[in-house]
């Protein structure tokens, strides 16, 4: 939690206007009840609205995004017992694509004003994970492996749908912010769209914390959960609408960060074992953390332009994936 808030301070502090981690505090105290008075004011205007309108929210959102996809890729690995699974594996991040692309080359769901985005991004979402939880039923039952094969030919579905909406586009300068949107950023953050998604992923996170027992059992195998007492349909249901919709409230705001669901659970695993009383808080700092040192990255790196966080998050994942593949020693759950 210290590393957090340390990575919070300087993350803010970073960019084309430095300003000084006292400064930041001073200024974040001065909007809150009861701080303020205590506070003086010995800054500039514009550097309040650097830190308090566009840097603060915008590291509080990472932070956000971060945590959630970890605790998701935590919950998704325990699903479908598998430790390559990531937030993304069951179509939700596909689908929330065509959502969000049919808004920003053809303003679907303009009533919705500045949440239309959002709003088409979940909305889409939504849709595929219902499709992929009704084609992965077996006699009533979700098949595991059937699970993962509908959430791969959905996605594969929904990609082209979405490359055949960018391609049927009317206009060209819309094409760069569909790209954009498609491998993450935290460009837009503004303190009025960090409450849902902070909301879902407090809540999410609670809620599994307290399942903590069930995910342990789930871990060594159907019978021995069922032996242990946990109703593994009903708990797999469970499991899987609270993923999607964690997933489809994060994808919304932010776009598709991928890799970072996948890569911190298994450091988690690596460093305090596989007790999801420790790998899902743990986790959900070890995300927040890299989540924004990531975007610091992707806004500072090409300096004044600013690329995708999702680049940032694929440069990292990838080798690690290749590492995690190569590392014969490794089982899942953390056993070694």
């Amino acid at each position: 939690m210290i590393a957090l808030v340390v990575s919070m301070t300087v993350a803010i502090t970073l960019g084309p206007v430095s300003i000084e981690p006292g400064t930041v505090w001073r200024i974040a105290l001065s909007h809150i009840p009861f701080f303020n008075e205590w506070v003086q004011a010995h800054w500039s205007k514009a550097q309040e609205h650097i830190v308090w309108d566009i840097r603060f929210p915008r590291v509080l959102l990472g932070a956000v995004v971060g945590a959630g996809l970890s605790v998701v890729g935590v919950a998704m690995q325990a699903l479908v017992r598998n430790s390559l699974a990531d937030p993304y594996i069951l179509g939700v991040s596909s689908g929330a694509s065509v959502g969000a692309t049919l808004v920003i080359l053809f303003g679907a769901f303009g009533m919705f004003g500045q949440y239309a985005l959002s709003f088409g991004a979940f909305a889409g979402a939504l849709l595929s994970i219902v499709f992929v939880f009704f084609l992965s039923q077996v006699g009533g039952r979700i098949s595991t492996v059937r699970l993962l094969l509908a959430g791969i030919a959905v996605s594969a579905i929904l990609m082209a749908l979405t490359s055949i909406i960018i391609f049927a586009a009317p206009k060209e300068n819309g094409i760069r912010s569909v790209l954009f949107w498609l491998k993450g950023s935290l460009a837009g953050a503004k303190w009025d769209y960090l409450t849902i998604p902070a909301l879902a992923v407090v809540a999410g996170t609670v809620v599994l914390l307290f399942q903590s027992r069930s995910l342990n059992a789930m871990l060594m195998g159907e019978e021995t959960a069922i032996t242990l007492g946990v109703n593994t349909e009903r708990f797999r249901k469970f499991l899987l609408v609270i993923t999607a919709l964690l997933t489809g409230v994060i994808v919304a705001i932010s776009g598709a960060i991928g890799f970072v669901g996948l890569m911190m659970p298994h450091v988690v695993r690596l460093v305090v074992g596989s007790d999801h009383r420790r790998v899902l808080p743990i986790s959900s700092l070890l995300g927040a953390i890299f989540v924004i040192w990531a975007d610091v990255i992707a806004r500072l790196w090409f300096a004044p332009e600013e690329i995708p966080i999702g680049i940032i998050t694929s440069l990292c994942g990838g080798p690690f994936f290749i590492w995690l593949m190569r590392r014969s020693s490794y089982s899942f759950g953390g056993g070694g």
